[in-house]
């Protein structure tokens, strides 16, 4: 009897036995590629080449598992004909918007006119790039939010970016025609000078009914304040024309005065020293686009780890010529190591920035 319930258990078992051996040997696989992509500093950058790894591993098992499955060849082709048509039919149903958001991205990384930390301005979205995946973009806004953008809305707009060597910041103002002109000019110019702006310079963009439309400009080389120095240089332009008596309101506000025509609509100062003028103030920039800066950071890191292998990789090649002087080539690659030690280190440490 013992030997029958043997037999049977045997004859349930052994048939499932490649089944089961597929089923093991495909978790301890998955198990392991993700936990060597988790380990993998370059994870962010190389996030979608992981997917792709484990996506094809999962379909390989998924072939196997029917292939071990104990059933006949008959109900096997099936099966695997269902599967095909499965996969054929998720392709045609996303093949439209897969396939072209992914030749968008081939395009913009063909072009590469984005970079991690780049101020970006798409139709109505401006932030800092954080991510450039094969499908998406992201962006971080002004309000600290995480905006996906598609490749290919990237690609079918006009994408605006601010070049990291330095750009134009740039304000105006409306004043009435009883203001002088060439004082307007120096004032404006002052306020730029106050806001740390270089080669500034004032033009008159609009002569309207009632008032003049002056708009001021200069050239800043630290971008990552931006939005700080478009801020200062408005509150700059609002003191100076203040302490030189210039009003700034619309001429037709002086028909509903009911006070003297003389008086200045002017406000008073009551804090004399400013934090901005004394260079207190805190940037908001560094909390605003935190995660734009690890990117940064980031990219900066991984193009000096590849500068580094590849000179120890040239120094390997000069310890094979016979002539070489192998103690002084050994110590600059230990050097060289110990440099590349300290950047995968601060990588990793950027990583963890990133992903909280």
């Amino acid at each position: 009897m013992d030997i029958t319930i043997v037999k049977m258990v045997l004859s349930w078992i052994v048939p499932i036995l490649p089944l089961l051996g597929v089923l093991l040997f495909s978790t301890i696989t998955i198990n392991l590629l993700l936990r060597r992509f988790h380990r993998n500093p370059d994870r962010q950058q190389n996030n979608f080449k992981h997917s792709l790894i484990i996506v094809a591993v999962v379909l390989m098992f998924v072939v196997a598992a029917i292939l071990s499955l104990p059933i006949n060849d008959e109900m096997r082709k099936q099966l695997l004909t269902l599967l095909g048509l499965l996969l054929t039919l998720m392709m045609a149903f996303s093949s439209t918007s897969f396939v072209a958001n992914a030749m968008a991205g081939l395009m913009l990384r063909g072009v590469d006119n984005l970079h991690a930390g780049d101020f970006v301005r798409v139709g109505e979205q401006f932030g800092r790039v954080t991510e450039r995946g094969l499908f998406h973009t992201e962006i971080q806004t002004q309000e600290r939010d995480l905006t996906t953008i598609p490749n290919l809305y990237l690609v079918s707009n006009p994408v605006s970016v601010v070049r990291s060597s330095g750009t134009i910041v740039a304000a105006e103002v409306s004043l009435g025609y009883d203001n002088d002109l060439d004082l307007i000019e120096t004032l404006l110019l002052d306020a730029a000078e106050k806001t740390g702006l270089v080669e500034s310079f004032v033009y008159v963009k609009t002569l309207g009914d009632f008032s003049v439309v002056y708009r001021v400009a200069g050239f800043l080389e630290e971008v990552k304040q931006l939005l700080t120095v478009r801020s200062t240089l408005r509150k700059n332009m609002i003191r100076t024309l203040h302490e030189a008596r210039v009003e700034i309101v619309s001429p037709t506000f002086m028909s509903q005065r009911v006070f003297d025509a003389q008086t200045k609509v002017i406000a008073t100062s009551t804090n004399t020293d400013s934090q901005v003028e004394n260079g207190k103030a805190a940037s908001p920039e560094a909390m605003i686009f935190d995660k734009a800066e690890s990117a940064e950071k980031k990219a900066i890191l991984e193009q000096r780890k590849q500068l580094l292998k590849s000179k120890i990789a040239e120094l390997q090649q000069e310890l094979t010529i016979d002539d070489a002087d192998v103690d002084a080539i050994e110590k600059k690659i230990s050097v060289l190591e110990q440099r590349l030690g300290y950047v995968r280190r601060m990588m990793e440490k950027t990583d963890d920035e990133f992903n909280d």
